[in-house]
């Protein structure tokens, strides 16, 4: 009588080397591959439907073993049990405790690892570096992510949540992401507990409710024309940043990163990657603004370069220009008030507020207004920027002023 069980001896298993399947009995078989490769499967039929299952390449997995595998399908398969299924729920399980090793810093890293790039500069990445190690890791650090629940996400968040309520609603938001970024991984299960709307909104003040809004300091637009004037009297690449940060109503960033390249003819177009909004921004040069263009020296590709080349100059660069003119009282960002201001209040001025909206790369607040108006509004706006300019050369005249801070101002 033929051997129904065992067929395979391990001297076969190591002979055989023709493609195929190789049964030992009781659904056991030898596969061997056409590249020669040779591995071990149980086939079964469960519900009507053949199936198999792979246990393993015969490096791995000798024949004894193979068969005591079998056997364990086997008995599932008594037990009315889908041996396929039954290995899917063991993996899980095992991958759910050694997920419950996995904690909240190293998540924290490979989060961050894996948007680094898509991040506008390395300075944000350093911000989520510091303030997570700052609040989150003393408490929260160490334990496994599955474990962070409402309670340590508030017991996190509590002691900063008035004092610095900018910072924490950050904090907020990037514990969110992280935990977000676990669960996609498999590292935790469940809700979010770092979620806002409809969770901890219940359990901490709003924001805007505690915050408040603290304005750059900025010069009163009455008083630009004296102030460019001592500006212009200052030497160096800084003071001439700041110069056409004013009279380009843009930011510190966006000028000290400018390109010659970026400038063509009268405008000049800051890309996405270097804007806030992450939206091309063309800004209209002003005659002034052109002039003073001419008349830098073309030293680096960047317009205004730093000590060392190819490097931008410091923020703190042209903060200490405001410094050495006694202005300690202003910032350099607070020139886009005082242009939005004058905007807003100068009688001379009549520019429609969606025109001075868009000159400081701002999105209009109603998104009806907003999605009628999908130019830029170049043309109205090279106006605009030539009459800011304008008004930047008045100076006052020296018997009808009254001296601020150092400046002449008219009354």
């Amino acid at each position: 009588m033929a051997r129904l069980v065992q067929k395979l001896s391990p001297l076969m298993v190591t002979k055989l080397t023709e493609p195929g399947y190789y049964g030992d009995g009781a659904g056991l078989l030898l596969q061997v591959s056409p590249s020669g490769s040779k591995s071990w499967l149980f086939r079964f039929a469960k519900a009507g439907r053949e199936r198999q299952m792979g246990l393993g390449s015969i490096h791995a997995v000798t024949l004894a073993q193979a068969r005591e595998l079998a056997r364990d399908c086997r008995r599932h398969l008594l037990a009315g049990r889908d041996p396929i299924e039954e290995r899917k729920g063991a993996r899980a399980a095992q991958h759910l405790l050694d997920s419950r090793r996995v904690t909240f810093d190293q998540c924290a890293k490979g989060y961050i690892a894996a948007h680094r790039d898509s991040w506008k500069s390395s300075k944000h990445a350093a911000q989520w570096t510091s303030t997570l190690a700052a609040y989150a890791s003393p408490l929260i650090g160490a334990l496994p992510v599955a474990e962070v629940d409402t309670a340590l996400v508030v017991k996190v968040l509590s002691p900063i949540w008035q004092s610095k309520t900018e910072t924490a609603s950050r904090l907020r938001g990037r514990i969110e992401c992280i935990l977000d970024w676990a669960s996609t991984s498999q590292y935790r299960q469940g809700e979010n507990p770092a979620r806002w709307r409809g969770h901890l909104e219940n359990l901490l003040a709003k924001p805007a409710k505690l915050a408040k809004v603290v304005h750059h300091p900025a010069l009163p637009w009455q008083y630009i024309g004296a102030f460019i004037a001592d500006l212009r009297e200052r030497q160096g690449i800084a003071a001439r940043a700041v110069e056409f940060a004013i009279l380009t109503a843009t930011r510190s960033g966006e000028v000290r990163g400018a390109t010659w390249e970026e400038v063509e003819g009268n405008v000049w177009t800051i890309p996405s990657n270097r804007m806030k909004a992450g939206k091309e921004h063309r800004v209209p040069l002003s005659s002034a603004a052109m002039a003073l263009l001419q008349e830098t020296p073309r030293l680096d590709r960047l317009i205004f370069p730093g000590t060392k080349k190819n490097a931008p100059l410091s923020d703190m660069s042209l903060t200490s220009v405001l410094r050495r003119m006694n202005r300690d009282d202003i910032t350099v960002h607070g020139f886009r008030s005082t242009f939005r201001d004058w905007c807003a209040e100068s009688v001379a001025n009549s520019f429609p507020r969606e025109v001075c909206e868009h000159a400081l790369a701002h999105s209009l607040p109603d998104k009806v207004e907003a999605a009628y108006r999908r130019g830029d509004l170049l043309e109205k706006r090279i106006l605009l920027m030539q009459a800011w300019s304008d008004y930047c050369a008045i100076i006052p005249a020296k018997d009808n002023v009254t001296p601020i801070r150092g400046i002449s101002i008219g009354r």
